[in-house]
């Protein structure tokens, strides 16, 4: 599954600001509900992902409201120069996600999400990005991507 999901307040770095939090946040949620991360970058203002969920367990809502909610809650009590309406919350009602279903596509999106923030002019190359997979899938040179996410 490819995800986007994005702040309601798109001029906001409140996801790099709170980086150590959504990791955090992220982890938790991997223990209680576990699912692979094939790709993940956070901007500023929003974050794309490639996840490959368990056999037979297709619930990635349950866990996008854990991380969401948690991470809502978490920067709300401490966050100094944001506020939001718990009525519309932090992050925007929609997100974007995509079924995977051929290797080419899963290829292209992992790509993409190394990809974004160079596309939005945050840095020259993926490799200078600090907040994203590439660093973990890059350790060697041109690392192949050879799998399909299920």
């Amino acid at each position: 599954m490819f995800f986007t999901v994005a702040l309601h307040d798109r001029s906001s770095d409140l996801l790099v600001r709170e980086i150590d939090s959504l990791r955090q946040i992220v982890r938790q949620t991997l223990r209680i509900r576990p699912f692979q991360i094939d790709a993940w970058v956070v901007l500023p203002n929003h974050m794309h992902c490639v996840w490959t969920m368990p056999a037979g367990d297709t619930d990635h809502n349950h866990r996008w409201r854990m991380i969401k909610g948690r991470f809502g809650n978490t920067v709300a009590l401490r966050a100094r120069d944001f506020s939001y309406d718990r009525r519309d919350g932090l992050f925007a009602p929609t997100s974007r996600e995509y079924v995977i279903t051929e290797q080419a596509d899963w290829q292209r999106l992992v790509r993409y999400c190394w990809d974004d923030p160079v596309t939005h002019g945050l840095v020259p190359t993926a490799a200078d990005w600090p907040y994203s997979s590439f660093h973990r899938d890059n350790t060697t040179p041109r690392r192949q991507i050879s799998r399909i996410a299920s």
